[in-house]
């Protein structure tokens, strides 16, 4: 009997265990999703500033915070130098405290292992690794100096910096396990080389001098129509060589020291990416700091997880499931799109924290089926009901069932537009959807007396044949047949009770000379404001069939504004 008593209660441990680890990533159509929970889960997150859990008054104060911003996960560093202060001795408190507040205030965690490295440096390493040079090497430039970066081709690094790892992760799969607090794990932080592409120690060298690993040749081979057209290209170049060292293939250039070192960080992030999947098996992800405003590799971090060495860190490190952008420079739509890709999910760890971001949760979710986004440094954001990303993280939190539920069908689009990028078109079939900024209708004073606009943005899910939901802040959206499009005549502009502004003596004249219309027209038949349920079904709050939407002429949701909108339209002739 008391065999079997404790037989049932492994089994039941186990189940719980399971469960509450339930936290990994599928595939939906084209999309990739995150399930939690066994749902499939946005990350509306907010990145701690990199010293803001490094004390138990700090987590206590922030975290409450975070609740009331309308976040559903906090990113939150795990300092090695914390954890293993002396050698061999650990200390787990941070990370208790961090899960208990997280818990209290209902929020998921994603840890990111500050280990070996940390925005190239190794400025989270406890001290006595970094005395120890001789034991644990440091990383040199091409004239011999010593840089504070680990050498990723030294096993005593390597070693240290697992043991660390194992234990910090066997703890929280001991203290996490009932609860399934912990969603992915970030393996190191904005890895690569400054200063030089790649490190030039004795090591290194001479696997520099070596030949390419036959790994990544075969993994070349093998996925050559669907590699990275900038890896494809290097190769080419070289005349797509299977046999010789790193420059023998790829030619002699900083790009090929960037190739070579990125290959052995990912190696390096592999052995912790294993060990991770061994104990406590949630997603994992490595981000990067941009190769942006023209820097060569080592004027910015090279080598690290960015877009165009995707191939050789997919080759490198297998148990790594996304490689994800750190962005804080301009061009937002063009870096999310290059880690947006038929072998990577989009999923942004650190973004600038501004009053835009949550026009841009909008934008990547529609638009990218991202994962989640995460503006850093949340903690120094508005708890405000009226802050743009409080009312936008709550809106997307009510949305997630039903944007979750068209994922991967290609029936969602995202906006986002600024000063610069006042419009977009969208043809759906034989309609045409005209999207702006609402600063585009010159109704509001700030739309031209030279005020900076706000960005806008927003999401467009087609529920069905002329049903739509549109969703977001500052965006206009018109509708017409392609034929219609096609067939009209310049705009004229209007005032805010939707007639011409001024008149025109030519106007009758000009009608006179106007091609005779052919073909159907598509109207607006209704345009309700609803709320999202749990379910993915739609609650109906009011009808915004006047001047909301200037009398059916298109649906609009004005800057400032948060709103889901349910548009109906018919056809006419």
């Amino acid at each position: 009997m008391k065999n079997w008593i404790l037989i049932c209660a492994f089994f039941l441990m186990n189940i719980c265990y399971a469960y509450a680890q339930n936290s990994s990533i599928r595939k939906q159509g084209e999309a990739t999703q995150l399930i939690v929970n066994n749902q499939p889960f946005l990350v509306l997150g907010g990145e701690l500033g990199n010293s803001s859990a490094a004390c138990n008054e700090d987590i206590e104060r922030i975290f409450p915070k975070l609740q009331r911003m309308g976040l559903n996960t906090v990113l939150v560093p795990a300092y090695w130098d914390l954890i293993e202060p002396q050698e061999g001795t650990f200390d787990f408190s941070l990370t208790d405290k961090v899960l208990d507040e997280a818990r209290k205030n209902k929020l998921k965690v994603v840890f990111l292992w500050f280990g070996a490295w940390k925005n190239s440096m190794s400025c989270y390493a406890p001290l006595w690794f970094k005395e120890d040079y001789k034991k644990y090497p440091r990383a040199y430039t091409r004239s011999g100096k010593p840089l504070e970066i680990a050498s990723a081709f030294s096993q005593n690094v390597l070693e240290a910096d697992k043991r660390a790892f194992t234990r910090w992760m066997q703890h929280i799969a001991q203290v996490d396990k009932a609860h399934g607090t912990v969603i992915m794990i970030q393996i190191e932080n904005e890895i690569g080389m400054l200063e030089d592409a790649r490190d030039y120690s004795a090591a290194a060298n001479k696997a520099f001098e070596a030949d390419v690993p036959t790994e990544f040749i075969n993994y070349l081979k093998q996925n050559k129509k669907r590699l990275h057209p900038q890896m494809l290209a290097k190769w080419e170049k070289q005349g797509c060589l299977t046999q010789g060292n790193w420059q023998t293939i790829f030619g002699n250039d900083l790009y090929t020291d960037e190739l070579f070192m990125a290959y052995h960080y990912a190696k390096y992030v592999e052995h912790l990416a294993q060990t991770a999947r061994s104990i406590y098996n949630v997603p994992l992800f490595v981000n990067a700091a941009m190769n942006s405003r023209g820097r060569k590799p080592g004027e910015y971090p090279s080598a690290g997880p960015l877009a165009h060495l995707i191939d050789v860190w997919h080759c490198g490190a297998p148990s790594i499931d996304f490689l994800s952008p750190d962005l804080y420079d301009d061009g937002f739509t063009n870096w999310v799109a290059q880690y947006h890709l038929h072998n990577n999910p989009l999923f942004i760890p650190e973004i600038r924290l501004t009053e835009n971001d949550g026009v841009r949760a909008f934008y990547v979710f529609g638009e990218h089926e991202a994962i989640g986004i995460s503006p850093f440094s949340i903690e120094d954001g508005s708890d405000a009901p009226s802050s743009a990303l409080v009312m936008a993280y709550n809106k997307l939190s009510e949305m997630m069932p039903l944007i979750t539920k068209h994922q991967g069908k290609g029936v969602m689009k995202g906006l986002w537009f600024d000063q610069n990028n006042q419009e977009r078109i969208i043809v759906d079939g034989d309609l045409t959807l005209t999207c702006r900024h609402n600063f585009t209708l010159p109704w509001d004073a700030r739309a031209t007396d030279g005020s900076t606009w706000p960005e806008g943005g927003g999401i467009i899910i087609k529920l069905a044949k002329n049903e739509y939901i549109v969703a977001g802040n500052g965006i206009v959206v018109e509708f017409a047949k392609t034929s219609e499009k096609q067939q009209a005549s310049a705009e004229k502009k209007r005032g805010e009770d939707g007639f011409i502004l001024q008149g025109n003596e030519a106007s009758e004249a000009a009608n006179i000379t106007e091609k005779q219309f052919k073909g159907a027209r598509c109207g607006i038949g209704s345009v309700d404001e609803v709320k999202v349920n749990s379910d993915a079904s739609l609650s109906y709050v009011r009808r915004l069939n006047g001047d909301q939407d200037h009398q059916g002429r298109h649906v609009r949701i004005s800057v400032g504004d948060v709103k889901i909108l349910h548009v109906k339209l018919y056809e006419y002739k």
